[in-house]
């Protein structure tokens, strides 16, 4: 990387955000708002509603996936099914005299460089605070006992308020839909069934604005399957060439998916195939390939219910940042509300009688956009500049449409452009301020492409179009503006 031509850091990227419209935080208008809820301004809705777009064109409609949209408040019944209610928790301790709360295995590791996993035995982080002599950060007093907190957002429903819950991921309502799903669309193994949506998680202590929230998006898919077919995967052709990062042990290791399959580093084609296919896609985003691994967890790092897991994490300024849990669930969940409803979740698959395993792709889409923006953004020194170098297609904008001045017919030209693209392409109007200004402008929310209306525009019905990662400008017709715009800003 040139000096003139630098990355940027957590920092930079929340200025962007702040001042740009990308995400600030909910209610901050008040001093007694919350930590933990952020919101979406039209700069990041528009990335976001992009990214989702990239995702149903990459994952869903590639193998002919469904999606639903599922209620975000569900009963009881179904987190006790689940595991959640009595699994779904965080270490904390409680300073016994300033009555402070914090996580347990953050702090250990914040004041200790000890890394604990989270669900690891209570005794375990009580060991590591005496033996390391651990002790309040704000008062300096020793902690209770660790003990467990679940992160359920617990709801009343009715008059008599009834028990019911937020959902703590997307995934439920896809399983216990399960069963009219198969029958009503016809469904066949493999199966995948996605949704998009909001999730809640009581967060003891969130942070780095959209790193960790307690209302977050997800993008989920869950993949039914026969277990025995774990390795009859005829579209494995498609990736076997794909290169993932793998990491098992102490660093990650390119290899095809074949070759993850072959060495056994990969269970099986089944698993490799989405771990392909996930790749694809965030490279698609624009992130930075060579900084990601699928990193294979631990019996203790997995989540209760995962048989087999592997988190794809890229690299940012502040660490490496889980973006998908990748978690082959067996049959955990649909014999688990079998159990829990009494209803059946076998299906056919040709003649045989199955109760499908799961593999599940869960995407954390904040992370996703957080990373994104990272490693999009740079200052470029020599032209005293920020740019969000996105691809064009993610652009919240895709081309600026600017008068070079307000005057002589030309506000009036660069209306009428303005008018005859706006339906197709996302694209803002600017005839005010300095026309170096407002390229700026244009290049730290991502726009790909500005246009400029000047006096000669008026005489032979051309523009200057600029370019924002090279700056370059040329002139063309207004004809063939829209042949240009979808030619750089359709999807891949």
């Amino acid at each position: 990387m040139s000096e003139s031509n630098d990355k940027m850091n957590y920092e930079d990227v929340m200025k962007l955000a702040l001042e740009r419209g990308f995400y600030f935080p909910s209610c901050e208008v008040y001093s007694d708002a919350q930590a933990g809820f952020w919101e979406y301004g039209p700069s990041g809705v528009s990335l976001k509603n992009k990214f989702l777009e990239l995702w149903r064109r990459e994952l869903i409609r590639r193998d002919g996936m469904l999606e639903i949209d599922g209620s975000q408040i569900m009963s009881k019944s179904v987190f006790e099914a689940s595991g959640h209610l009595g699994n779904f928790a965080d270490p904390i301790i409680r300073c016994t005299k300033c009555r402070s709360t914090f996580r347990a295995d953050r702090l250990i590791a914040e004041i200790s460089k000890i890394d604990i996993p989270e669900s690891a035995d209570l005794a375990e982080f009580d060991n590591a605070i005496s033996q390391n002599n651990i002790k309040c950060p704000k008062c300096k007093s020793d902690f209770e006992k660790t003990r467990k907190f679940n992160m359920m957002f617990r709801v009343g429903i009715g008059p008599e308020e009834e028990e019911a819950y937020l959902r703590p991921e997307t995934c439920q309502s896809i399983f216990v839909d399960f069963p009219r799903l198969f029958k009503t669309m016809r469904g066949k193994l493999p199966l995948g069934i996605a949704q998009v949506g909001k999730s809640f998680r009581n967060e003891i202590s969130p942070r780095q604005s959209l790193l960790r929230l307690r209302e977050f998006y997800q993008a989920e898919i869950e993949v039914f399957c026969n277990p025995s077919r774990l390795d009859v995967v005829e579209k494995f052709a498609e990736i076997q060439d794909t290169v993932i990062r793998v990491q098992t042990d102490s660093a990650p290791v390119a290899m095809t998916c074949k070759e993850a399959v072959e060495s056994k580093v990969i269970p099986n084609k089944f698993v490799a195939y989405y771990l392909g296919i996930l790749t694809e896609f965030y490279e698609k985003t624009g992130i930075d390939i060579s900084k990601s691994r699928f990193r294979k967890l631990g019996e203790k790092e997995k989540a209760f219910y995962a048989q087999v897991a592997f988190d794809f994490e890229v690299e940012t300024t502040i660490g490496w940042l889980e973006l998908v849990a990748c978690n082959y669930r067996s049959d955990y969940d649909l014999s688990s509300h079998a159990n829990k409803s009494k209803e059946k979740f076998e299906v056919m698959d040709d003649e045989q009688k199955v109760l499908p395993h799961v593999f599940e792709i869960s995407m954390g889409i904040d992370r996703s956009l957080y990373t994104i923006l990272e490693h999009s953004i740079r200052e470029d020194k020599e032209n005293e500049r920020i740019v969000l170098s996105v691809k064009p297609y993610l652009a919240p904008v895709h081309v600026g449409v600017l008068s070079l001045v307000k005057k002589d017919g030309l506000k009036e030209k660069t209306d009428e452009i303005f008018i005859g693209i706006k339906r197709k392409f996302d694209a803002f109007l600017d005839h005010s301020g300095a026309i170096g200004r407002r390229y700026r402008r244009l290049d730290e929310i991502g726009a790909p492409f500005a246009i400029t209306v000047d006096h000669q525009t008026l005489e032979d019905d051309t523009v200057t179009i600029r370019s924002r990662d090279s700056m370059s400008q040329d002139r063309i017709k207004t004809s063939d503006l829209d042949s240009l715009l979808s030619k750089e800003t359709s999807f891949p």
